[in-house]
């Protein structure tokens, strides 16, 4: 994978994740996050910065699956053949 498409994947993912973000949290109070019935005990930039990060996570992996899949697979019938570049 090169740095053009790595970047082209990191930078859109970072921006949607900004704004998943302000979204989620525009809706959910950070001080009333729990885990498995529990309260956690988080400043809430902490869980500012848990969520976002966990947030450009999977946009970067939505992103990157996305760059393999095109850049990946090669259609046999729109290569030419090895006989048909010597002619």
């Amino acid at each position: 994978m090169t740095v053009r498409i790595l970047l082209a994947v990191l930078w859109p993912a970072f921006l949607v994740a900004g704004l998943a973000e302000g979204l989620m949290f525009s809706m959910f109070n950070p001080d009333d996050i729990q885990v498995f019935g529990m309260d956690v005990e988080l400043s809430r930039m902490a869980a500012y910065t848990i969520g976002f990060f966990m947030l450009w996570g999977m946009c970067t992996m939505s992103g990157l699956l996305t760059a393999y899949v095109i850049t990946g697979l090669r259609d046999p019938l729109m290569e030419p053949a090895q006989d048909d570049l010597r002619r």
